[in-house]
Formats: structure tokens, sequence, C-alpha cells
């Protein structure tokens, strides 16, 4: 999955925005007893993982490369 196929409303989100839905979202599924209506969750699910690590990749490439310019 590509980043453009994020939702708006979620690359407005904090990492810790993320966590707390993704939370909310595996508590949901865990009680869900119809998986028919747990799709769109899910789809959310995968949408706001993706995001997150999106977010950490961007964040270590940021550290590496302040790191490199430190040892330069």
């Amino acid at each position: 999955m590509k980043s453009k196929n994020i939702p708006d409303d979620i690359k407005g989100y904090s990492i810790d925005q993320a966590k707390n839905e993704i939370k909310e979202i595996v508590e949901l599924l865990e009680k869900e007893q119809n998986l028919n209506n747990s799709i769109d969750k899910y789809q959310r699910l995968i949408h706001l993982n993706k995001f997150v690590e999106e977010k950490f990749k961007k964040k270590f490439k940021n550290l590496s490369q302040k790191k490199t310019k430190v040892i330069k």
C-alpha cells in the first residue's frame, strides 16, 4: 500500500493519535462476532498501520542523516 492510498484524515494524525485509534479498532475487532462488519474496520487498521510505519521510517531517516552530519 502506498502512502497516497492513506486517507487524508489519517495523514493529519500524530503517531499517538494513530496508535490510539489502532488500539480502539483492535478492541472492537476482538469483540466483533460478524466478520462482514469487520472489513471496514480492518481496512482502516491497515491504513493506520501503514501511516505509523511511514512516520517511523521518516524519523529514522532524519536521525540517520543527523548522525552522519555529526560524524563528519
